[in-house]
């Protein structure tokens, strides 16, 4: 299981927020909370990769500015 705190830019408001959540709902991760300008992620590797959720946030209309690992 590995846990991240991505940091995205360009989110607002909670509209922004629900934009991304529906781009990520679509991704197999085991949690996740949606904040404004970051993302909380919890998944399993061999299901998901990073790369995968960056591509999620960017097709919501965001861009990821930092990721720092948790775990």
């Amino acid at each position: 299981m590995k846990k991240e705190i991505i940091k995205i830019t360009g989110m607002s408001c909670n509209h922004c927020v629900k934009s991304v959540v529906t781009e990520i709902k679509k991704l197999p991760l085991d949690s996740f909370k949606a904040e404004i300008n970051s993302l909380h992620v919890e998944y399993n590797e061999t299901k998901v990769t990073h790369d995968e959720i960056v591509k999620a946030i960017e097709e919501a209309g965001y861009e990821v500015v930092e990721n720092i690992l948790t775990k």
